[in-house]
């Protein structure tokens, strides 16, 4: 990448935030600008430093981060938002990715996991690993039972809609969609703008997060 990435790592342990700069002050094209140690302090420092990307702990005293998120959405809405955290709490990630976090992430991912979900993001990606796919998977099948629509009926989703979202969640670039499903890449766009709307979000994350509470993605025909 050409344009260096400027990076928001927001923590409440020292250590998290230190371990964190340490790595990506290696990394190419990306530079750390600010260190935050809550919610509060991270909105603060947003409006400082301008960063690109934000690294966000979701448990933290003080302002949370779900609620950092919602404030930085609402006002910082260019800001890519990336949940870091070590806390196996499925429903907060939903909640995360719907609020309009960009990916989700595990504080002992690997380092070019990390890297890659941060180029991705600065570039209005969304990059979810394939262990966070397969959390939100079982997330939504452990909570199924009584609201698990079946698709296509029960989703404002066509079946195009659908097929594409679901490459989205296997982790597919729009060029790897447009190739799986023998449309063009303006198609696949098209199509993703759709369900943006029709869901309401602004987000691969928030697309995915929404259709795997409803079921839409697992019940999907193959």
């Amino acid at each position: 990448m050409n344009e260096t990435i400027r990076v928001l790592i927001t923590d409440d342990h020292s250590i998290v935030r230190e371990g964190l700069t340490l790595i990506l002050e290696t990394a190419e094209s990306i530079e750390v600008v600010g260190e935050a140690a809550d919610g509060a302090e991270a909105l603060k420092l947003v409006a400082e430093k301008e960063p690109d990307v934000v690294l966000m702990d979701l448990r933290m005293p003080g302002m949370d981060g779900l609620t950092a998120i919602e404030h930085l959405q609402r006002d910082q809405p260019q800001v890519a938002i990336i949940i870091l955290t070590t806390y196996n709490e499925d429903d907060l990630m939903l909640r995360g990715l719907q609020a309009g976090a960009k990916g989700f992430l595990l504080k002992d991912t690997l380092r070019q996991t990390l890297l890659d979900t941060i180029y991705a993001a600065a570039k209005g990606e969304s990059l979810l690993s394939a262990d966070v796919m397969s959390r939100l998977m079982t997330h939504m099948q452990k909570g199924g039972g009584e609201k698990r629509p079946s698709a296509p009926t029960d989703t404002p989703l066509t079946e195009r809609e659908l097929e594409t979202l679901r490459a989205v969640a296997d982790g597919e670039t729009n060029k790897g969609i447009a190739l799986q499903l023998g449309i063009t890449e303006r198609t696949v766009k098209a199509h993703l703008t759709s369900v943006y709307n029709k869901l309401g979000v602004d987000s691969r994350a928030a697309a995915i997060a929404i259709a795997a509470q409803n079921g839409w993605l697992s019940d999907m025909p193959n």
